[in-house]
Parts: structure tokens; C-alpha cells; sequence
């Protein structure tokens, strides 16, 4: 990606106003205009998502439903594991993303691979039960994270998979298991993330971990592009759906 290419979508991301009465009119005044560019840029910012996608393996003609997917660039860690799937659903309420998934879908040939335009927060977006549901860097930006993620769960059958990756801050006082962010790195990120939307929040493990029996739990930190003292903390987290829930 070209040095110019990069300054449009820094300047998208930081400078440029993002307008809108409802959720999804300000998601698609935010994406509209990078939407082209996202996969290139973010590549370098969002990490985890190669790791957390190749460690989840479904089930031979398993049903899976990417939520927030945007431009279907979360499948290709799949592989070749996505021909095994009987449908794969890339949901994200941005229309200017999903058009880039439908030439992502219609250039690799994938097959029982859709999109569905929906707010993730109103109810199931299919009507089967699924085996797989993944958040990558979309619950941040969700404002009701906590109805996403309900919605995740009654869609899953019983011992189904949840995976979520996303930046995130820890608590003041987390379990001894897990990660202690220091005050700066609490007080920075949130304020640093809102300009764009994204709300890192020491609540989404404890959701988690309480809602679901966890697999995997990975904590870590990334770069920023462009800002090399900087590292932003993000998780990926897989869990499974309780039998009798």
C-alpha cells in the first residue's frame, strides 16, 4: 500500500466528520469513503484475527456468521476450510463494506458464501442454528455489545463457537490469570479510540467468560502504523455454548 494511500485513510479515520441520526447512517459515514482501502491499512493495525480465525475449526457442513465481517477479509484465514462449510454468512450493517466482500466472494470463487446488510443488535440474522459466530474488531463499535452478543448465543447450537478479537482495556484489579493494563494505558485508549467510534472496554472478557466456557484466551498488544511508541492491547477470546443454554 502507497504512502499516499495510507495518509487518505489516516486522514479518514482521524480528520474526516462522521455524521449520521442512528448507528448505522454514522457506520456507513465512516466506512463509505475507506472502504476500498480498509483491508490494506488495518492489516498492520488489527492483529490477532489470523490467529484466532485459523484456531477455530468447524465442523464439516458447519453454518458460520461473521458479524461485523465488513469486506469479508476475515475468511481468507480460513483457507481451504471454508469449502467445507455448508453456509457463511458476512453481516455488517455498512453496505459500502459489503460491496467489497461481494468482489472478495465473486473473486475467489467461494462457494455458500453470502452477505446480509442487518443490525447485529435486533434479533437473529438466520433462522437455523449456526455452528460458528465471530467478532473481529466489530463489538467495540457496536453500542449495545452486550444485545450482539446475546444474539450470538441464541443463534449458536449448543456447544457451537464464539470467537472474538478486539482491542480492549483490562480492568483495575483483573484475576491473577489475566493481563494488568497500567492507568495510562486504561485512561489513553478509550479516549484515543472514541474519535472513531470505538469504545475499548474492560467488559467484554468478563461477558465472555461468564456467558460462555472458554477455550482460548490469548492478550497481547500491537503497533500503530505511523506511531511506532504507541501499542494498543487487543484480546482474541473462543469460547463454546454451554449444553441446556
Amino acid at each position: 500500500m502507497s504512502f499516499l494511500a495510507d495518509l487518505k485513510t489516516l486522514y479518514q479515520v482521524t480528520f474526516r466528520p462522521i455524521r449520521g441520526q442512528d448507528h448505522a447512517s454514522r457506520m456507513e459515514s465512516f466506512y463509505g469513503a475507506q472502504a476500498a482501502g480498509y483491508d490494506a491499512f488495518r492489516e498492520r493495525l488489527l492483529k490477532g484475527r489470523a490467529e484466532m480465525y485459523q484456531a477455530i475449526d468447524p465442523p464439516q457442513g458447519a453454518v458460520w456468521i461473521d458479524m461485523g465481517g465488513g469486506t469479508g477479509a476475515n475468511l481468507e484465514q480460513l483457507g481451504d476450510r471454508i469449502h467445507s462449510l455448508s453456509r457463511c454468512v458476512i453481516v455488517d450493517i455498512s453496505q459500502s463494506m459489503l460491496d467489497v466482500a461481494k468482489q472478495r466472494i465473486q473473486r475467489r470463487g467461494w462457494q455458500h458464501v453470502e452477505t446480509l446488510q442487518a443490525d447485529v443488535t435486533a434479533g437473529p440474522v438466520v433462522s437455523e442454528p449456526v455452528d460458528v459466530v465471530t467478532f473481529s474488531y466489530s463489538l467495540t463499535m457496536i453500542p449495545d455489545w452486550p444485545l450482539a452478543l446475546e444474539t450470538a448465543k441464541s443463534m449458536l447450537k449448543p456447544g457451537g463457537t464464539i470467537g472474538v478479537v478486539d482491542f480492549y482495556i483490562s480492568r483495575k484489579h483483573p484475576s491473577e490469570a489475566q493481563r494488568r493494563h497500567r492507568w495510562f494505558t486504561r485512561s489513553f485508549w478509550p479516549i484515543w479510540f472514541a474519535v472513531n467510534n470505538v469504545y475499548p472496554t474492560p467488559d467484554h472478557l468478563a461477558y465472555l467468560q461468564s456467558h460462555f466456557d472458554q477455550i482460548s484466551l490469548h492478550e497481547s498488544s500491537a503497533g500503530v502504523p505511523y506511531v511506532p511508541l504507541l501499542k494498543s492491547p487487543y484480546y482474541w477470546f473462543i469460547g463454546r455454548k454451554r449444553e441446556g443454554e
